[in-house]
């Protein structure tokens, strides 16, 4: 008997023992922490304009379901399948009052029937009046200010002062544009912002509120030509006449002796859909610069989708740095009569359906239109370019207008230093057709050092064979032209440059390479792609374009790499590369 108690009694034990221990683990098993919840904070936008309601969501018990109310009124719900993380993705289009909010509550229940904090995380959504458009037209006098908080139309020329005749100014004005601010240009009357000489535009925006010039068309409908384009006007020299008139005849009259001149500044500027023609044959470009002087600031801008040239320089000695010419469709950087200045990071992008009948180019550069011998030669220094042609695979198709990369003709002395040029037919061309620019390059005044071209030759049937219905106007697909681009069915005319071809003559120059494709370059394989393309380089790769210091230019940035960039992308923020799907106006 005493020892059947004894056996009872450490059965019993036991039993206590694993009930403890059973409860011990079943009770850190139950034990998970609440779901937590980051929400994308305040959004705001134009009523009937359409934003994103996002939450980031974690339960470590696995969620159950999602519940979103709008002002305490269901608004979403979503039942999930035991997800430790989420992210919630909600589009809203916001209604209500002018001035007034919505908010947004988010709760999550986790699989332990856990609810995330009673602290409802708000997402407010500002109900924002659409802004006043202010018509604007005729001539600016004296000092006048663009606020964010409206959109201002230019319908036809609208002039910062005025020079109706050449050579008599009979007003000057300011015009201070906001950062953050919206500029539209009228279609129906050519709009366009003419800055005179002795006048001024300063237009600095930020990273985060650019300054905008843009179409007047609604999302989807813009295109380029749609409005002028911004036009500065200098007293800086040019090689033509001191009282030179930009073509088109609108009364654009540039030129003096004032190297320091100051236009105004234009720093974080976006330039879009503009180039409208004024006559046959005679657009605007995205942004003119008619012997604009060395005292004006010329950086971060954008010039987008422009119908003419995105940027021109007629002469003048402005510098300029982080320039963006974003698929224009004539040239990205046109560069005649006289211009001496320097640019430093810039990037010329195309797109394979536009291009000019002119022929479509990255630089495109003149001393002036006959070949003339005048002075100041055209003889700015560019560094740091990447020329970035539509032809990124065998695949992508090019317009049969586009030519070359850099085309350099016309008795032009231009230098040109760490650049990458890809993508196009012909990588360079040393046109001497009208004027002696070979004759400047074996004299080393025209100078094309530490460029890389890549990725030129023939490859594919579209636009880059060298025979055949599809080949290039000029039936070329090399990285350096030895001939004269002139027609199919003409004679090749040879190029010398002394004694030797354009080729060996550039292969002769330490610190340039013609290379097949960009797969060793660092270059990234999404440089071609739909949306942002990758700009930055990786590093490594046996034609890296990352390497040693290259030689400090006066008036630059030191560098160690070939191109526009390296690992950080100065396009970031502000820079816009789907300018068609911004809604600007309502």
């Amino acid at each position: 008997m005493k020892r059947l108690q004894l056996h009872m009694f450490k059965a019993i034990a036991a039993l206590a023992v694993f009930t403890v221990l059973l409860s011990g683990c079943q009770k850190e098993e139950e034990v998970f922490p609440l779901p937590t919840i980051s929400s994308s904070g305040t959004l705001a936008g134009i009523i009937g304009s359409t934003v994103t309601v996002k939450a980031t969501i974690n339960a470590p018990a696995g969620i159950k379901s999602i519940t979103v109310l709008k002002n305490g009124a269901p608004f979403d719900s979503k039942v999930l399948a035991g997800e430790k993380t989420f992210e919630y993705v909600k589009d809203y289009v916001i209604d209500g009052v002018a001035g007034t909010s919505v908010n947004f509550t988010i709760q999550v229940t986790d699989n332990k029937n856990q609810v995330s904090s009673l602290v409802a995380i708000p997402v407010a959504v500002s109900a924002i009046p659409p802004k006043t458009i202010v018509e604007v037209e005729g001539v600016i006098e004296g000092n006048v200010t663009w606020t964010k908080d409206k959109i201002y139309r230019l319908k036809g020329f609208v002039r910062v002062g005025e020079e109706l005749v050449a050579g008599t100014i009979t007003k000057k004005g300011t015009l201070t544009i906001e950062a953050g601010t919206t500029i539209i240009g009228d279609i129906a009357t050519k709009g366009t912002l003419v800055v005179h000489r002795e006048s001024k535009l300063i237009a600095i925006g930020t990273a985060a509120a650019p300054i905008v010039f843009t179409s007047g068309q609604p999302v989807g409908a813009r295109n380029p030509g749609d409005w002028g384009g911004v036009v500065l006007c200098g007293k800086a020299a040019n090689n033509q006449n001191v009282n030179q008139e930009l073509e088109g005849a609108y009364k654009g009259f540039f030129g003096g002796s004032t190297s320091d001149d100051n236009s105004g500044t234009l720093k974080y500027v976006r330039i879009e859909y503009a180039g409208v023609p004024i006559i046959p044959n005679a657009e605007i470009n995205s942004l003119t610069m008619g012997s604009v002087g060395s005292g004006t600031t010329l950086e971060y801008i954008q010039c987008s989708y422009g119908l003419d040239d995105s940027f021109e320089w007629f002469g003048g000695t402005a510098n300029a740095k982080y320039l963006i010419a974003y698929k224009g469709t004539d040239d990205d950087f046109d560069v005649d009569f006289g211009f001496v200045g320097t640019v430093q990071f810039a990037l010329g992008y195309r797109d394979g359906n536009l291009a000019d009948g002119s022929g479509s180019n990255g630089f495109e550069v003149d001393n002036d239109g006959s070949g003339s011998s005048k002075t100041p030669f055209t003889a700015p220094i560019f560094a740091n370019v990447s020329i970035v042609g539509p032809k990124g695979t065998a695949a992508s198709y090019v317009d049969l207008n586009f030519q070359n990369g850099a085309q350099l003709r016309r008795n032009n002395k231009i230098k040109i230093y760490n650049t990458f040029i890809s993508g196009y037919p012909t990588g360079l061309y040393i046109d001497s057709q009208r004027g002696a620019a070979k004759a400047n390059a074996e004299s080393g005044d025209l100078v094309v050092k530490n460029v890389v071209i890549a990725g030129t030759a023939s490859h594919g049937t579209n636009g880059f064979s060298t025979s055949g219905t599809n080949s290039n106007i000029y039936g070329l697909g090399v990285a350096i032209s030895d001939v004269e681009q002139l027609n199919k069915t003409s004679t090749n005319v040879p190029i010398l440059i002394g004694t030797a071809t354009p080729t060996d003559w550039f292969k002769g120059i330490s610190g340039n390479k013609i290379l097949t494709t960009t797969a060793n370059t660092g270059v990234s394989t999404n440089l071609w792609s739909v949306g942002r393309p990758t700009f930055t380089l990786t590093a490594g790769g046996t034609e890296s374009l990352i390497g040693t210091a290259l030689p400090t230019l006066t008036g630059t940035t030191a560098t160690d790499y070939i191109g526009a960039f390296k690992d950080t992308d100065w396009t970031a923020t502000w820079a816009e590369f789907s300018p068609n799907s911004v809604l600007y106006i309502k």
